[in-house]
């Protein structure tokens, strides 16, 4: 808790909650844009003059013509209507607009609570909305790298982009189990356990950028085996221990896949240790990570299976936000133990 005081506790509270559902929107909205390809239909960095849309022919004119100057009209979308064109206008602008509704959501309550709270026991409530500003110059920086020489943004770029993104929720969960009134609990698992487990789930999030960002789901679609043998046969096992197996999308699918196996592993080992100590206060949390860890795992079954389609991709990325949250729930609860 910051102060004793309940009322601002419960304002607290309440406002890292709405955050927190804003913020899942954006990265929901950011997801979408990304697989409908629309992350370069706006080719300007415009902070204050990008707030409103288009409001007539010749601006949208003015915008497409823009669009018309990146490779990835020249080499890709040339024959691209202005119809077409808008669809995916609308999927950035809604991204960047809720970019800015995040940043003034926060802002103003934060200036609020700052007189209501000493600054010194809100600092990480600060670093949260640096992160947030960074977020924005981050986001551009993604943007800029598909603007020359190439059809699509970097994928190295696009996963910082997401990392962040996922850590900025990450942080406003943690503040706001703050302020709920969780219980002691006598006993817990090493607390180094679920830390790991936490930071191998951000891993496999940052590999899942890369998947998206080289379209590598959309190739060997197949399970349990890519293609007809367990490592892809368009590869050498020796390619997988060098940088450049980042930048090969079978590569990136296998680890992807892999890295899932592993992850489901550690989760039994934790149920394991959890049950087998009868550490009964961790019941609820543990089983509602399990529960979201194989929904993702079969969820990412079948989005290699159908070839990465928009709406199963789109569900495995959503669900992917419930899991860092009951990873998240899961760490602070054992966070408990006296």
């Amino acid at each position: 808790m910051y102060t004793v005081n309940a009322k601002i506790n419960n304002q607290l509270s309440f406002w890292l909650i709405v955050m927190f559902i804003i913020i899942s929107i954006m990265i929901v909205v950011g997801g979408l844009t990304r697989l409908t390809d629309s992350g370069l239909s706006i080719t300007q960095w415009q902070l204050f003059s990008g707030l409103l849309p288009p409001l007539n022919q010749k601006d949208w004119i003015l915008y497409f013509n823009l669009y018309k100057e990146i490779p990835e009209f020249k080499l890709q979308n040339f024959n691209m209507t202005l119809q077409e064109f808008k669809v995916i206008f609308w999927w950035e602008w809604a991204h960047r607009f809720l970019g800015r509704v995040i940043g003034l959501c926060y802002l103003i309550p934060l200036i609020y609570f700052s007189f209501k709270i000493k600054i010194s026991k809100i600092l990480d409530l600060y670093f949260i909305f640096f992160l947030i500003c960074f977020q924005g110059f981050i986001g551009w920086y993604m943007v800029s790298s598909g603007l020359v020489d190439r059809v699509d943004v970097s994928h190295f770029r696009l996963s910082i982009h997401l990392l962040i993104a996922f850590l900025i929720l990450s942080l406003i969960f943690w503040n706001y189990l703050k302020y709920q009134n969780y219980d002691q609990i006598s006993d817990g698992i090493n607390p180094i356990i679920p830390f790991i487990f936490l930071v191998l789930i951000l891993i496999q999030i940052v590999i899942g950028a890369f998947v998206s960002g080289m379209d590598a789901g959309k190739i060997y679609n197949s399970w349990p085996l890519m293609g007809k043998t367990y490592f892809p046969n368009d590869n050498l096992v020796e390619n997988l221990f060098k940088l450049s197996a980042f930048s090969d999308p079978s590569l990136v699918q296998f680890i992807h896949r892999n890295l899932a196996y592993v992850i489901g592993l550690f989760y039994v080992m934790i149920l394991f240790k959890v049950y087998i100590n009868k550490i009964s206060k961790l019941y609820k949390s543990v089983n509602i990570l399990g529960f979201f860890i194989f929904f993702q795992i079969i969820l990412g079954i079948f989005t290699i299976i159908l070839g990465a389609q928009i709406y199963i991709a789109a569900v495995h990325q959503v669900s992917s936000i419930f899991l860092v949250t009951s990873s998240i729930y899961f760490f602070f609860i054992n966070t408990r133990s006296n």
